[in-house]
């Protein structure tokens, strides 16, 4: 969804063609199919070209690195990425987070970025955030990564995943300020791997260790309490009304770690032809969709009026989430932040499958 596992919605109106299906059961996704996909990304590619407030003016608020010791770190710290590797030679004090991940490590880090980027779907912004970001400068882009709103900031430090599409958008970037991009070459960065590099770029490595171990141990409370989900299979499905059926495919996406901690598992079928994370079926493949657990971003479509629906096992077995923009957001991007709240909201199905 930009930034989904597949649950994302396109910003603008899908193919009014649902896609013929290949020769294999499903085809591979496009770009464009893939930025339909996730959440994260879905922000930034419907988001306005100018900076919340109508101002171009540099008054964001600052980082609070000096109040987590960062400011400390001297020594260069060299990150590499999708496009190369970044030397930050010392703690960045204003920094710009265009990506739902990296903003909320950053917060969980006790770090308030100067800028960040918004969803514009979202305008009280995400729950599990609070208030945290009131005193930050708001960003939006269409088409393009806002620039020039960017660079009126004066950032020390950007951080951006999926929406730098290529290294172009990375040169935009690195133009204005040192920037770090993907960490890999996933969809969706392991929100632990932003958050240790977040704490080595701060200065702030005991800080990063933490939230870390905070939240995986909350996670693992919760695969603890419940030994039953085990081997147990969920798919994490899109649908996308007139075009396809966007479904998580890689196990070692980011999207899909918090799932792992649980023991849950991508059926074989949907890893076997997994590409670049997702996998796209046409509506009558629904049948796939046959794990323990759904998990489904149904963007406004009756279920009821889904053939094959009330067929499907987790159906069958009450064991569906029918998830809303900001809980499809928070399990697609998962962040130190979101996954505790999201815990929440899917924890009386987890209980369900846990005990079959």
């Amino acid at each position: 969804m930009p930034t989904s596992p597949i649950p994302t919605r396109t910003a603008t109106p899908p193919a009014a063609t649902p896609p013929a299906p290949g020769p294999s059961a499903r085809r591979r996704a496009t770009g464009r199919d893939r930025l339909a996909l996730f959440v994260a990304l879905l922000a930034a590619l419907v988001l306005g070209a100018a900076a919340c407030g109508g101002d171009d003016d540099s008054s964001g608020a600052t980082t609070t690195a000096e109040e987590s010791g960062a400011a400390d770190r001297t020594s260069p710290v060299t990150v590499d990425h999708r496009y190369g590797a970044t030397t930050v030679d010392a703690a960045p004090t204003r920094i710009v987070s265009l990506d739902t991940g990296w903003t909320d490590s950053l917060l969980a880090m006790g770090v308030t970025p100067a800028g960040y980027i918004a969803d514009p779907s979202q305008p009280d912004g995400f729950p599990w955030r609070g208030d945290r970001l009131a005193d930050a400068t708001e960003l939006t882009a269409t088409s393009a990564l806002p620039y020039e709103q960017i660079a009126a900031l004066q950032p020390d430090l950007i951080v951006v995943g999926y929406l730098a599409q290529d290294e172009g958008d990375y040169d935009k970037l690195a133009a204005i300020a040192p920037t770090i991009a993907s960490l890999g070459d996933s969809q969706v960065d392991k929100w632990q791997d932003q958050v240790e590099v977040a704490g080595r770029v701060l200065g702030d490595e005991e800080t990063a260790e933490e939230v870390v171990a905070e939240v995986d141990g909350q996670v693992a409370e919760v695969a603890t309490a419940l030994p039953g989900l085990e081997g147990k299979t969920f798919s994490f499905a899109n649908y996308v009304a007139g075009d396809a059926i966007y479904v998580l495919g890689d196990p070692d996406d980011g999207a899909n770690v918090l799932f792992g901690q649980l023991g849950l598992v991508i059926p074989d079928e949907i890893q076997a032809d997994a590409d670049q994370g997702r996998v796209e079926l046409s509506f009558e493949q629904i049948g796939m969709l046959d794990g323990d657990l759904l998990l489904a971003l149904l963007n406004g479509t009756d279920p009821s009026a889904i053939a094959g629906w009330d067929e499907l096992p987790a159906v069958r077995a009450d064991s569906v989430v029918d998830m809303d923009y900001s809980l499809a957001v928070a399990l697609n991007t998962p962040t130190p932040l979101s996954i505790p709240w999201a815990l929440e909201q899917i924890r009386p199905q987890l209980d369900r499958i846990a005990a079959a």
